[in-house]
């Protein structure tokens, strides 16, 4: 990851890509969504090789719009990371807490109760 952080500041950076550089998190966003739906196609035509790559462009994506938020002073990809990590572990109670769980469909109804709580 920190070759790809390294590699999208230097994108956006003096010097860089023009077309990287003038994006913004709005302009960035129809990019994410389709690469988001290229990875799914790839994952649900079980296309592993199509799949690290679409994956690939996703974390590109989310990593440049991260990028730009840290420019504008709102988030970086730290934060983005963190948040998503406390989200994990807030909604496995019986994996990181006390909760006891009786299979994968309880754990889908405590995560679904974790999440509308929320």
């Amino acid at each position: 990851i920190t070759d790809l952080l390294a590699t999208i500041a230097r994108l956006r950076g003096e010097g860089g890509c023009p077309w990287d550089r003038q994006q913004t998190t709005a302009s960035m966003a129809p990019h994410l969504l389709e690469e988001a739906f290229e990875a799914a196609d790839a994952l649900r035509r079980d296309d592993a090789a199509g799949a690290q790559e679409e994956l690939g462009d996703v974390l590109v994506n989310v990593t440049m719009i991260a990028r730009i938020a840290a420019e504008a002073g709102q988030f970086d990809f730290d934060a983005v990371a963190a948040a998503a990590a406390q989200k994990l572990v807030r909604r496995h109670p019986h994996v990181f807490g006390d909760r006891a769980v009786d299979g994968a469909e309880a754990a889908l109804h405590g995560w679904e109760r974790a999440k509308r709580s929320e």
